[in-house]
């Protein structure tokens, strides 16, 4: 496991405790950053890469 991987793995923790915050405050915007951190994580565990690689891919995608 490599440092990025490590990196993702606390994301994941931290994008879950935020989720479940906003949830508790009633705070969408929390809820959603915490998804997306959960979701960044995620794939830094899989693919090891870093957080601006990944916004860099997932911004290329042009999702509608």
């Amino acid at each position: 496991m490599n440092q990025d991987q490590a990196n993702g793995a606390w994301d994941v923790i931290k994008g879950k405790a935020k989720k479940i915050w906003g949830e508790l405050t009633d705070d969408d915007f929390l809820k959603s950053e915490g998804s997306a951190d959960k979701l960044y994580g995620r794939i830094q565990e899989r693919f090891g890469d870093t957080k601006e690689a990944i916004q860099k891919k997932l911004d290329g995608l042009h999702l509608p």
